[in-house]
C-alpha cells in the first residue's frame, strides 16, 4: 500500500476562540493508502503542526499489502503525532470498505439511522457576541466554549435568547475551585452536561469535583475529554465522571475510538461522539461509529467555508451518512 498525503488549510467561516486561544485557519493533512483517506487536524493546543504531522508521515515505514491485516498494520506505525496515526488509520479503515464494496458502518453492523442530533459550536466571545450567534444559528443543540471569567455570563445571555439544548466545554480551563464554584449556578440554566471542567492530567481532581457536587445533590453530568485519550483513560475514570468524549484525533484513529466506547459502555458512562476543526473526511470517519453513541459534536464541517470532500451531510442538526464504500467519501 502507498502511504501519500497532501496538505490542506481549512478557511473557517468564523474566528474560532476556546480556552488555549483563537484561530481563523487551520491547517490539516489528507492522508492516503492507496486510495483510501484520512484526516489528520493540527490542532495546537495538542502541540500538532501541519509540518510535524508530515515529517511523522516521512518516517513511516512500509505498511505492507494487506489491508485486511488492520491491527498488525495499526502496530507497524510508530510512536509520534496521534493525529497522523489518526488519519493513516482512517485511511486504513476507507480502503478496507473500499475493497469490500461496504460502508463502513454496514461492516460494523450498525444501522445509519441510529445518529444523534450533532449539536453546533459557539465560540468564546462577549456573552452578547455569543447569544447573538447562538440565537441565529437556529440550531437545536448548541456546545459552548468556556474558560473565561465572564462563564456565568454567557451562560445567562445564551439561555435568555434560545431555548435549544445546552452543553457546555470547558477545555480544561477551571480550577477544582472555580468548577465547584461555578457548576452550581450553571445547572440553574437547564444545561446537558459539561465537558472537560478541569486540567488534563487531573484525573483525582474529577473524583474530589464528583464527591463534593454529590454533597450538593448537583446533578449536571460531568464529561471527561482531554483526561481520556483512550481506552485505559476511560477505565481510569471509573466512577468521577458520567460520560466520555470520543474523538478519533485524540485515541489515534477509529480502531481506538471502538474500544473507548466500549470499555465506556461496561462502566456505565454516556459517549459523546466528537471531532476537532476538520474537514468532511475526518467527521464522515469518524461520524460511521455515532450510532454507538448517546451525543454527537460532529459539526467540523459547518465552521468551514472550502471543505475539500463531500460525505457526511446536514438537515439542521441531523446528521445522515454517506452509502458509498468505506467512508463514502467524494472528491469535490
Amino acid at each position: 500500500m502507498k502511504l501519500h498525503w497532501e496538505p490542506i488549510t481549512l478557511d473557517l467561516k468564523t474566528t474560532f476562540r476556546v480556552a488555549h486561544g483563537a484561530s481563523d485557519q487551520r491547517f490539516n493533512v489528507l492522508v492516503y493508502l492507496d486510495d483510501g483517506v484520512g484526516e489528520a487536524a493540527a490542532v495546537p493546543y495538542y502541540g500538532e503542526t501541519q509540518e510535524g504531522i508530515i515529517e511523522y508521515l516521512k518516517s513511516v515505514p512500509d505498511l505492507g499489502d494487506d489491508p485486511f491485516d488492520i491491527d498488525s498494520i495499526l502496530a507497524r506505525r510508530p510512536a509520534g503525532s496521534r493525529a497522523a496515526r489518526a488519519a493513516i488509520d482512517e485511511a486504513l479503515h476507507d480502503l478496507w470498505g473500499k475493497k469490500l464494496g461496504e460502508p463502513l458502518y454496514k461492516l460494523f453492523g450498525l444501522n445509519p439511522n441510529n445518529i444523534p442530533l450533532t449539536s453546533f459550536t459557539i465560540g468564546m466571545d462577549q456573552p452578547a457576541v455569543m447569544a447573538e450567534q447562538a440565537q441565529a444559528s437556529g440550531h437545536p443543540v448548541l456546545k459552548i466554549k468556556l474558560g473565561s471569567e465572564q462563564d456565568q455570563e454567557i451562560v445567562a445571555a445564551i439561555r435568555a435568547s434560545t431555548n435549544a439544548k445546552l452543553r457546555v466545554d470547558v477545555n480544561a480551563g477551571w480550577s477544582r475551585e472555580q468548577a465547584l464554584q461555578i457548576i452550581p449556578r450553571l445547572a440553574e440554566y437547564d444545561i446537558e452536561f459539561i465537558e472537560q471542567p478541569l486540567a488534563v492530567d487531573d484525573v483525582e481532581g474529577y473524583f474530589w469535583l464528583k464527591e463534593k457536587l454529590r454533597a450538593q445533590k448537583i446533578k449536571t453530568p460531568i464529561f471527561a475529554d482531554e483526561t481520556a485519550k483512550n481506552s485505559q483513560d476511560v477505565a481510569a475514570l471509573a466512577g468521577a465522571i458520567d460520560g466520555v468524549v470520543v474523538k478519533t484525533m485524540k485515541s489515534e484513529g477509529i480502531r481506538e475510538s471502538l474500544r473507548m466506547i466500549h470499555t465506556a459502555r461496561a462502566h456505565d458512562m454516556q459517549i459523546m461522539l466528537s471531532c476537532m476543526v476538520e474537514s468532511s473526511v475526518g467527521v464522515t470517519a469518524a461520524a460511521h461509529l455515532a450510532p454507538l453513541c448517546d451525543y454527537a459534536d460532529l459539526d467540523g464541517p459547518l465552521l468551514i467555508k472550502n471543505d475539500p470532500y463531500i460525505g457526511l451531510t446536514y438537515d439542521g442538526a441531523k446528521m445522515s451518512l454517506p452509502h458509498g464504500a468505506g467512508l463514502g467519501l467524494v472528491r469535490r
